[in-house]
């Protein structure tokens, strides 16, 4: 006689041996950070003569929730260089803590040399190749900006670990929307000015506001010259007349 898979045993029931569950074979911890989980949206970069800009607006999504508003998604590594991040914000924390590490080794070295856009990002290609080929990435993308030589540089390097350098840069849904805008700017002017690229950098980032489902309109905005780097915040005013004008959606 048998109950539910149960089958009897004098005054006892016991489970059926044809149902009795099967042993999964050990499979190792349960690695959550191959999920992210509060993540940030785009980073846009842009060089100009003299310097270069790069921004972040400071969300932090938790899957499609606007969870955190305040979240700084931009590092000022030292004078020359900053660092934008976008994708896993636990990611971007972990190699904060990294590069911020290695900047108090390096100074105590006292040898008058200090970390460069170029180095930086070629030291960030090769942790996040090490551990793409590890099936353990860093769910982030990391734009690198700042003066090399007393020149302008900008990098761009991902999970898996591809990167290069450009006169302009977007990450995430920017690299469809704001890509094409930055890259008309550069084309039809070139030696553009800090005031000129900081208006191109505030259309696009308006732009994905509103279109981005995943941005916001409080943004961080770093600007590196020879004179060091400077970082601010701006919220500018939205526009929302156009609304009006939207149908088939009551």
């Amino acid at each position: 006689m048998s109950l539910l898979g149960y089958q009897s045993r004098g005054d006892m029931w016991q489970p059926s041996q044809d149902i009795l569950p099967v042993q999964c074979s050990d499979s190792g911890p349960w690695k959550s950070t191959l999920y992210p989980t509060v993540t940030g949206t785009s980073v846009l970069g842009l060089k100009f003569n003299g310097g270069v800009i790069v921004a972040a607006d400071t969300v932090g999504s938790y899957g499609s929730m606007a969870k955190y508003w305040s979240l700084s998604r931009l590092m000022t590594v030292n004078d020359s260089t900053v660092m934008g991040s976008g994708g896993d914000y636990a990611d971007f924390q972990f190699i904060q803590r990294l590069v911020a590490q290695k900047v108090i080794d390096d100074e105590c070295l006292s040898d008058g040399f200090s970390y460069t856009p170029r180095s930086l990002h070629s030291w960030l290609t090769r942790v996040m190749y090490n551990r793409r080929s590890k099936m353990n990435p860093l769910w982030m993308t990391v734009v690198v900006g700042g003066m090399q030589n007393d020149k302008p540089y900008l990098g761009y390097v991902d999970k898996l670990g591809v990167a290069y350098e450009a006169e302009s840069i977007a990450t995430g849904y920017a690299a469809y929307i704001a890509q094409p805008l930055m890259r008309d700017a550069v084309a039809k002017n070139p030696a553009m000015s800090e005031a000129e690229a900081r208006a191109v950098i505030d259309k696009c980032l308006a732009v994905l506001y509103y279109r981005d489902a995943r941005s916001w309109n409080k943004y961080e905005l770093a600007v590196v010259t020879a004179n060091g780097a400077k970082v601010a915040l701006h919220q500018p005013d939205t526009n929302w007349t156009i609304a009006g004008l939207v149908r088939g959606y009551e």
